[in-house]
């Protein structure tokens, strides 16, 4: 090999390496192409006798928030309450508390704090537990939105606001009962939010200046995130509020199409789901609906609905907190009572259930998130446990559970952790209301 034909093949092993050992981020809700996968390669099989190594803990305060891992930089949101200062007794009830919103950013190697950013926050929502929201990582700036409806863009690597937004003031929206729950989604030059208000129920601002593009929509605006899909020849905003399914142009916030399925206490917190030409969105009162989305246009129609309303006999996928996972032409999803579930997407028809992932009994709002990696996935469920299993038509077939962070939030009768895992840098960054933790799944 002459010595020019060397060095290019001496770069080109050189590029292969350093591209194949980059560890994936998750710098927003469900990842890095916001479809709950996590594609990094070197994942333990199953975990060893003792459970997994932890590489270290950080304390932090309240939250469902998840959180985002971007650049070796972790970002989480949590709330501090003055000191004498308690939450309603009863976690249903809202009060008028006040408190403090943090956002923190830790290094992603040791969970040691780089910056951190407060501002007072009284809370008016049910559950007051601290935020819900998981930032967004983009463009060397981190987003964040507050129960209360607070919007802030900062500088991700110095924590300096660059620019915020008190939604409630601004847009006369009011904070729902479980506050503000859908997670920011950037696109391109806009950051997306779920507002509320006449006419703002979801608004897209500039990412840089936070200068308003377009806003559209009118009604609540309930607790699921929207998503990006191309179908119909066209990029579209799926938003899934109070109302129903609407399908935007991401640009301008034109409507392309609209489909009636309001939900009672617009109680619609799963993402909707998308694979090839359907699209499914699912709420623990009112059920699941699919539809088959034009291939030609971006138009839609409606393939089935669950058939029952009422929560405690649902029919086909009544889910609550976890987002349903589209496959092969089946749903994986966690219903009301805690039951996974596999079902047909052409058909709806249910082809067997388990509780051995949510706590192995039926139990109001039991949950599990599911999260695929390679041929399998991995369930942290609210017990604080961390399963891995295989999940087909055939069944559920577990493979490893490892306890990896204590349930120190309340729902009902039970203990429970409610915020949403990270996977970056072959490990999974997990917390509850006291810390955050940082567990290594490398092989």
């Amino acid at each position: 090999m002459n010595p020019t034909r060397q060095k290019l093949f001496t770069m080109l092993v050189l590029l292969f390496t350093v591209t194949s050992l980059h560890a994936e981020d998750w710098p927003q809700w469900l990842g890095t192409q916001r479809d709950s996968v996590w594609r990094e390669t070197g994942i333990l099989q199953k975990f060893p006798e003792g459970g997994p190594k932890v590489v270290w803990r950080t304390p932090i305060g309240g939250g469902y928030a998840g959180p985002a891992v971007a650049n070796g930089k972790v970002y989480v949101t949590d709330r501090q309450l003055p000191e004498g200062i308690t939450n309603p007794a009863d976690p249903f009830l809202r009060g008028d508390v006040p408190g403090k919103e943090r956002l923190l950013c830790l290094n992603a190697a040791d969970g040691k704090e780089i910056w951190k950013y407060d501002y007072d926050c009284r809370y008016t929502v049910s559950y007051p537990v601290g935020p819900r929201t998981t930032p967004a990582v983009a463009g060397g700036k981190v987003y964040t939105l507050g129960a209360e409806g607070n919007l802030f863009c900062l500088d991700a690597e110095k924590g300096g606001v660059l620019w915020s937004k008190d939604l409630k003031k601004e847009y006369s929206a009011k904070t729902p009962m479980w506050g503000f729950s859908s997670s920011l989604l950037v696109d391109g030059q806009k950051v997306i939010a779920m507002v509320g208000g006449a006419g703002s129920t979801v608004v897209a601002f500039d990412k840089d200046t936070g200068a308003e593009v377009w806003k559209a929509l009118s009604g609540e605006i309930g607790y699921s995130s929207p998503i990006l899909c191309e179908f119909g020849g066209k990029r579209q905003l799926v938003v899934w509020d109070g109302t129903g399914v609407h399908g935007l142009d991401p640009e301008t916030g034109k409507s392309y199409w609209d489909e009636a399925y309001p939900s009672k206490m617009a109680m619609g917190i799963a993402t909707p789901r998308k694979l090839d030409n359907h699209l499914l969105v699912t709420g623990f009162f009112n059920g699941p609906m699919m539809l088959k989305l034009d291939a030609d246009k971006p138009a839609e129609t409606v393939l089935w609905k669950g058939k029952s309303s009422d929560e405690t006999k649902p029919d086909k996928l009544h889910s609550v907190l976890s987002t349903p996972f589209l496959e092969d032409g089946y749903i994986y999803g966690v219903c009301g009572y805690g039951q996974l579930r596999c079902l047909k997407i052409e058909t709806g028809e249910q082809l067997w259930e388990t509780f051995a992932a949510t706590g192995g009994k039926a139990e109001r709002w039991a949950n599990a998130f599911l999260i695929k990696n390679g041929d399998r996935f991995f369930l942290p469920n609210e017990q604080g446990d961390l399963i891995i299993a295989k999940l087909t038509p055939k069944g559920y077939e577990e493979i490893s559970r490892a306890h990896i962070i204590e349930p120190t939030g309340k729902a009902n009768t039970h203990a429970i952790v409610w915020s949403h895992p990270a996977f970056a840098n072959k490990c999974i960054y997990a917390r509850n209301d006291k810390e955050i933790v940082c567990i290594s799944l490398a092989e």
